[in-house]
This record gives C-alpha cells, structure tokens and sequence, in this order.
C-alpha cells in the first residue's frame, strides 16, 4: 500500500476554524469584521471569548494565504506584525 492508496485524513481543527472564518465573512458580503463579531457567529449560544486566539491564529495564516485581510485602523495590516484591535475581510477583487 502506498501512501496515495490511504483514505484521506480528516480536516483539522485548525482549517474547519479557517473555513468557519472565511463562511462567517462571505455571509458579512463585503465590510469587515473583528474577531469577538466572529467568534459569536461561530458560538452565539455558546463560550465564544475562547475562539479568540484561535480566530487570530487562524486569521494570519489565511491572510499569508492571501485568503483574508487583517486591517488595523482601517489599512491592512502586516499579519506577521500587528497588535491590538484588528477586523478581518475577504481580499477585494476590483
């Protein structure tokens, strides 16, 4: 058996975030949002405050992706170097 013979692997918890994230801000349409507004689509029932640091963590990986942007003050931000308050968006394509 080789390894393309193998059944595929399950999605990590870390690309379902990722997905969650990018479904949440294609249903926004084209604003932006900040992570709190993200984690309580996700969790509205729920303990959202936990996904915070996940969000983050996700959200630099899809925005090295070039899947999302990360704006500080409204600009986008560097994603290997920002702090504080942040929103994320989908990339536009104008």
């Amino acid at each position: 058996m080789t390894p393309h013979d193998s059944a595929p692997t399950p999605a990590s918890p870390v690309s379902a975030l990722e997905d969650d994230i990018l479904a949440v801000l294609n249903k926004a349409g084209h604003g932006t949002l900040s992570a709190p507004e993200i984690a309580h689509s996700l969790r509205p029932e729920g303990d959202w405050h936990g996904l915070l640091m996940p969000i983050r963590r996700a959200a630099v990986a899809l925005a090295l992706d070039g899947r999302l942007v990360i704006y500080r003050k409204g600009k986008p931000a560097d994603p290997n170097d920002f702090r504080g308050v942040y929103r994320l968006g989908l990339p536009r394509h104008d």
